[in-house]
């Protein structure tokens, strides 16, 4: 399967609920998703009956697109958490935050995260001194994520910058904007994941 290329506001549409795949645009008047909030199509504005399995895995669908992963790779993420000890769910959603492309798109050094997962795979960033151009690497407590010299004049990132503060940036990291260089502070947790996720239905998905 490969990676959706369409119009990132009809996924948006489909799921019922902003994604935030646009970056400053889901802020603003323009967002589509303001104009047309129904299900894309000719039978979009209808009454659609949902089924149970229909609900978990529009479920699925919305944490796997507002994340950019294809199937296997969320079913990959799926796997590795129900191995670890504690709740499937959470583990999914704490190993999703953890991912590169996420922090750096949390720290606010880009616009949404398929715009971060582009940033870090053309290597703008140093991860404990050491260049990171793999959008899954997973960080950990303490690390640093800091801009190339090379990159800290590029025009997305001064941009992604300069709407932080309408985003803000989660408790369990620390920014530095005047060096451009963000910490992993600790460990994320559930709390701090704001966005209305029912994960339980995504377990049931998998589990059926």
């Amino acid at each position: 399967m490969a990676r959706y290329t369409g119009p990132r506001c009809r996924l948006c549409r489909r799921e019922g609920c902003k994604l935030f795949l646009k970056g400053d645009r889901c802020y603003s008047d323009k967002c589509a998703f303001e104009k047309r909030s129904y299900v894309p199509g000719e039978r979009g504005q209808g009454r659609i009956k949902v089924s149970d399995y229909g609900i978990r895995l529009r479920e699925k669908q919305r944490v796997r697109r507002m994340y950019g992963l294809l199937e296997a790779q969320f079913r990959s993420y799926f796997d590795k958490a129900d191995r670890q000890k504690g709740v499937t769910g959470t583990n999914l959603l704490l190993l999703l935050e953890r991912r590169l492309d996420s922090v750096v798109y949390r720290l606010g050094f880009a616009e949404s995260r398929s715009q971060a997962r582009q940033l870090v795979s053309h290597g703008h960033f140093i991860i404990n001194g050491k260049k990171v151009d793999i959008p899954s690497f997973l960080v950990k407590q303490g690390d640093e994520i800091k801009v190339t010299e090379k990159s800290k004049s590029i025009a997305p990132l001064k941009q992604a910058l300069g709407a932080i503060a309408r985003r803000g940036v989660p408790e369990w990291l620390e920014l530095d904007d005047d060096k451009l260089q963000g910490t992993v502070k600790a460990m994320p947790e559930r709390g701090h994941i704001t966005m209305p996720i029912q994960e339980q239905l995504i377990v049931e998905f998998y589990s059926k």
